[in-house]
């Protein structure tokens, strides 16, 4: 009998089956319903999705997707099958590895099942997001832990926490980036301006994440180190992994700055927010602006149709040059060696103290 082996989960959000409108809605409809992306009270939530968002936003979105849609799919998936099959070619028959999508295909309830059939010893979970968020992260994890737990015999799971500050990842972030600005000729000394663009979340999400009620969105500084009352909050952590960035590719306090993109609705969000710093950089006149986003992992369409052609747009329009959208670690073979390294250890970090998080903070 074969020694077991164990399992390797990687979790995202999702993506549609394709770029039509019924696919598109059908994804949406239900990404949406999920109270933890937004957490109002079922009727309220349900007025506001079938009501005022899926009336209009399905054909809009899928005309993104077009825009971005390949032979395999979508750039996230087509980059989340790359990053899989990396992995399981470095690790051989040591582990098996899986994608499990929150919304859409492949299902974590597939993945799920492909590792179990495989009779794993252990599913060893990561989720793709290195900043926490409960829209993000948590729902994913519940999923996991909903089907998992539905089962008589319920597998052994080992989660790893949020890699915000992990030198892996900063490392392999750092190493795409640049290589990507030599592969025009260029270093980041070359550019005016370098924007680290983070996902956008409710404002409340924020607030809710703070055990003390008191500390989050408070102050101007609130995010300006991680503390324990803020060790949750996925601003302080995009923060946090800003700063480490900055550090590692030697950029000048005044020459970057955050902001936070992919709002919806009316409800107050995160700030700055992304399209409304690339219209002020664009007023300043700067000719050469790269976007770094990392709290994505793999490219998708908030990076290359949200960043890569509407804020380019959005920064031509207000009167700036040339605008880079730098590529995210997707399947390189830094961020490949990262994850190996991440999950071979399986063991939790204690909070902020890896050397990344003592440099940022």
């Amino acid at each position: 009998m074969a020694d077991p082996i164990p399992g390797v989960l990687l979790l995202n959000v999702g993506t549609p089956d394709g770029p039509s409108v019924p696919e598109v809605r059908k994804y949406l409809r239900e990404f949406l319903m999920d109270p933890r992306v937004i957490d109002l009270a079922l009727p309220l939530r349900w007025l506001l999705v079938h009501g005022l968002i899926l009336p209009t936003r399905p054909a809009k979105s899928a005309a993104a997707y077009r825009a971005v849609w390949g032979p395999r799919g979508s750039p996230l998936l087509q980059h989340s099958e790359d990053l899989r099959d990396a992995l399981q070619a470095a690790l051989g028959g040591r582990a098996r590895v899986a994608i499990g999508m929150r919304y859409g295909n492949p299902s974590i309830a597939a993945a799920l099942d492909s590792l179990l059939a495989a009779d794993v010893s252990e599913i060893i979970v990561l989720p793709m997001f290195p900043q926490y968020a409960a829209a993000s992260t948590g729902t994913a994890l519940e999923r996991v832990m909903e089907l998992a737990g539905a089962r008589w015999n319920v597998p052994p799971l080992r989660v790893l926490p949020a890699f915000y500050d992990d030198a892996g990842f900063l490392d392999a972030c750092a190493s795409v980036a640049s290589r990507a600005l030599a592969d025009r000729g260029l270093t980041f000394l070359d550019l005016d301006h370098v924007l680290m663009s983070f996902h956008g979340l409710p404002e409340r999400h924020c607030r809710r994440s703070d055990p003390t009620g008191m500390h989050c969105l408070s102050a101007s500084s609130c995010c300006d180190a991680i503390v324990a009352a803020n060790r949750h909050c996925y601003r302080a952590q995009c923060f946090a992994t800003a700063r480490a960035l900055a550090q590692r590719l030697q950029l000048p306090a005044e020459r970057w700055s955050i902001a936070f993109q992919s709002r919806l609705g009316r409800t107050p969000w995160i700030q700055p927010h992304t399209d409304v710093v690339l219209a002020e950089l664009g007023q300043r006149r700067l000719q050469r602006v790269a976007v770094l986003e990392p709290s994505f992992v793999a490219d998708c369409l908030e990076t290359v149709e949200e960043i890569g052609i509407r804020g380019r747009e959005v920064f031509a329009a207000h009167g700036g040059g040339e605008l880079l959208a730098l590529p995210c670690v997707n399947a390189d073979p830094a961020w490949v060696a990262a994850v190996l390294e991440m999950t071979s250890g399986m063991a939790s970090r204690p909070f902020g103290h890896t050397a990344a998080a003592t440099a940022s903070g």
